[in-house]
């Protein structure tokens, strides 16, 4: 079940919502580069640096679960020299801030298909996971070769053998939900894409189905903990009501 957002006092008295979870479809990065005469590698460079610092400004602004967008299963179709550059630019991140975070109490983890993936990334991406499970500071999980429809396919697979082993008579939502690669987290309060484009894009369809969006024209490697904090006091101006009166 999903937790609901924070609430901090707010300078008049009145109760202030905060969303505990906080998902971001990182976009932008290429155009970036691009638009400044550089390779889109070095846009993507400058976003993994960019997440470094959200990383560490979440915990203060109330932010307890982070989950980032940094590859879409049709992400594969760009070019060879892009995406072989990608997976060397997640795989140096790994390498070079595993410690960091868990030394600031970051716990690590990985949603979407690893198969596709590298065997030297996906033994880096199952090794910070083991080093970072007992961190409770700030929950990150980062979307590697991720796609909604590809998560439900392969959740509907799962359940599907649970119920031919006769473990479920019949299935319900919780039964799916537990099948998902997110399984036992919360479901995000907030989903901020950035960079002007308003698609979600295959991201997290079924745990965002009572999100909050915020589009923002900013790119990614533009986008400083300052922009994700006013975003964050626009959505405690809110009202949510899931669906009530």
């Amino acid at each position: 079940m999903a937790a609901g957002p924070a609430q901090a006092l707010t300078a008049t008295g009145g109760v202030e919502q905060r969303p505990r979870h906080v998902a971001i479809i990182m976009d932008g990065n290429g155009r970036w580069a691009t638009e400044r005469g550089w390779p889109r590698l070095v846009g993507h460079r400058r976003g993994a640096e960019r997440v470094k610092q959200i990383v560490r400004a979440c915990p203060d602004l109330g932010v307890n679960w982070l989950t980032i967008y940094a590859f879409s299963t049709e992400n594969w179709k760009r070019s060879t020299e892009e995406v072989l550059g990608l997976m060397k630019i997640f795989r140096r991140y790994i390498e070079r801030e595993a410690e960091g975070m868990s030394a600031e109490g970051v716990r690590m983890r990985f949603i979407g298909g690893r198969e596709r993936l590298d065997p030297k990334l996906r033994a880096l991406m199952s090794s910070i996971e083991a080093r970072t499970a007992g961190n409770t500071r700030l929950n990150l999980t980062v979307a590697i070769n991720y796609g909604g429809r590809d998560e439900l396919t392969r959740a509907a697979g799962r359940l599907a053998q649970k119920i031919a082993r006769g473990e479920l008579a019949e299935a319900g939502e919780d039964d799916l939900a537990g099948c998902l690669d997110t399984a036992g987290q919360p479901d995000p309060d907030l989903v901020i894409r950035t960079s002007g484009e308003t698609r979600t894009s295959n991201f997290l369809p079924w745990q965002a189905a009572y999100a909050e969006y915020e589009f923002t024209p900013t790119m990614w490697p533009d986008f400083t903990p300052e922009h994700l904090g006013t975003i964050l006091e626009r959505f405690g101006m809110r009202e949510r009501r899931f669906g009530g009166a």
